[in-house]
């Protein structure tokens, strides 16, 4: 059953800055169009341009919905007006419980997962459905409040837009000429808070749930992250802070074989991305089971922990 009453016209609203992050000008230009003269001379982030300039105009856009509000609550260095101007977007408001009444979905375009829960709650107790960037959070009584939100029939959505990479989607369906999977690795910039959940999102479908525990032995601008899988496969995630060329790549390699690819369509996967949240909001079914977003949360929060104790092996079950 739809999650809201009119699936063929959805209202969405942008909420939200955060420094370093875009998705509020990607993000609603992948619904609403964009003034390609503004966004190419006048983005904050150059690559937003570059990648949504080289799609052909007549295929860019989701069909069947709008971002029709945005408001730029936040540090991120931007503001909601620059974003309606460069994306089309008709509403400018200045408090993001101002679009409630007026959309049927909201989406929160920010990466610190530390302060979700409350730029979730208001809503949550709307009866909104909600889509939150990664990490949905970074802290264990943030992940039970959501948990028991969705417990409770909310509708609540976060994703990795890695998990729906292209580059990588051979590898989730089958490998067989990798024999079974003892190891592998992936690469991401910036910080693990944030962008660990990219590498973890772009692995966790290939090898499922399953996951033990999390061994950081790095420090906090230079994470090295070892996770074992009831499977028996070893997994190293390194998240290096200033690594802005190395991020997304992978290697496979198993008993029979090994695979090495490198992210590259970052148009791509954020559509699918997207264009998963609308088919939730359309049907009412998930396109991944929230029990997924909950053992990546743990993770996340897991290589945390094990980082500030010391390189602890952090057991996913004692979160």
């Amino acid at each position: 059953m739809a999650l809201i009453p009119h699936p063929q016209a959805i209202r969405l609203a942008m909420l939200g800055s955060s420094p370093g992050n875009g998705h509020p000008y990607s993000w609603s230009a992948l619904f609403n169009g964009y003034d390609r003269d503004r966004l190419t001379r006048e983005c904050p982030f150059p690559g937003i341009p570059q990648y949504l300039n080289a799609q052909p105009a007549a295929t860019l856009t989701l069909p069947g919905a709008q971002v029709t509000h945005v408001c730029c609550v936040g540090d991120g260095g931007f503001t909601a007006e620059h974003v309606a101007q460069c994306a089309r977007i008709p509403h400018v408001v200045a408090q993001p419980t101002d679009v409630i009444g007026h959309v049927d979905a909201v989406i929160i375009a920010t990466d610190r997962g530390g302060e979700h829960v409350a730029r979730a709650r208001p809503f949550v107790e709307a009866g909104l459905p909600v889509f939150i960037d990664k990490p949905l959070t970074d802290n264990a009584p943030d992940l039970k409040i959501f948990q028991d939100w969705v417990a409770a029939g909310q509708p609540i959505m976060s994703s990795s837009c890695m998990r729906y990479a292209k580059e990588f989607l051979p590898y989730r369906a089958t490998t067989p000429e990798l024999g079974e999977l003892r190891f592998a690795s992936i690469t991401t910039a910036k910080s693990w808070e944030a962008y660990g959940i990219h590498a973890l999102e772009a692995v966790y479908p290939i090898f499922g749930p399953g996951f033990l525990s999390a061994r950081n032995t790095g420090s906090a601008a230079r994470n090295v992250v070892h996770l074992k899988h009831r499977g028996g496969a070893d997994v190293v995630v390194v998240a290096t802070a200033d690594m802005l060329g190395g991020f997304g790549c992978l290697t496979l390699c198993g008993t029979a074989g090994r695979a090495q690819v490198a992210f590259g369509d970052t148009y791509f996967a954020f559509r699918a991305q997207l264009e998963a949240f609308l088919g939730y909001l359309r049907t009412g079914v998930r396109p991944f089971p929230f029990a997924e977003t909950v053992e990546l949360m743990q993770l996340v929060i897991a290589g945390i922990r094990s980082r500030e104790q010391d390189g602890r092996e952090v057991s996913l079950a004692e979160l």
